[in-house]
């Protein structure tokens, strides 16, 4: 990809911040994330197994890196309002690297082929949002969590594998995948 056309990915993906589409999508997928926080599932308090993840990628890989970045951070604002947490920023940061990093990686690999772009777009993203940065960020605020958090690459990685079936079997449903290249175009 030359420059020029670099240029123009990032100015259609900014554009799309003015598309009323586009903001409603966004605000569906950031309530389906508040929803997959509220609804998730602890196992021996070392696990933690929720959808909350899932719209983040899918906004950064549908919208692009902004529109996910924006998304991952009000998912987290939001999901940590309504569920009676403290939004924490580094945590809240990790939310935003995960759809900022799905949608730059699916915009720049593998352009004709779908399954590997969508697998290294989510692995990317988790590894970058919720493995390094969220983990990090737990590690420090949480002192007394540190022996479970060795468990959250594997949680990732099982999670990462799900989410990467789900977004692909959605990216290659052909009317699925001819609505969303028709919402991206307005």
């Amino acid at each position: 990809m030359t420059t020029n056309n670099k240029g123009a990915a990032v100015k259609s993906d900014i554009r799309l911040f003015g598309s009323t589409k586009v903001l409603v999508l966004a605000a569906l997928l950031i309530a389906i994330s508040v929803v997959g926080k509220s609804l998730r599932v602890d196992i021996f308090s070392v696990i933690r197994i929720s959808a909350e993840t899932l719209p983040i990628l899918m906004a950064g890989i549908f919208f692009g890196p902004f529109i996910g970045a924006a998304v991952g951070a009000g998912a987290d604002l939001i999901g940590c309002l309504v569920t009676g947490m403290t939004p924490a920023p580094m945590i809240t940061l990790g939310a935003a690297a995960t759809g900022f990093m799905a949608g730059l990686v699916y915009n720049n690999v593998f352009k004709n082929k779908t399954l590997p772009r969508i697998a290294l777009s989510v692995i990317i993203a988790r590894l970058v949002g919720s493995v390094l940065i969220t983990t990090t960020s737990l590690y420090f605020l949480f002192p007394a969590m540190r022996p479970q958090l060795i468990w959250r690459p594997v949680t990732s990685l099982v999670m990462a594998v799900i989410e990467i079936r789900i977004i692909y079997m959605l990216m290659s449903n052909k009317a699925f995948a001819a609505q969303l290249e028709k919402i991206r175009k307005k």
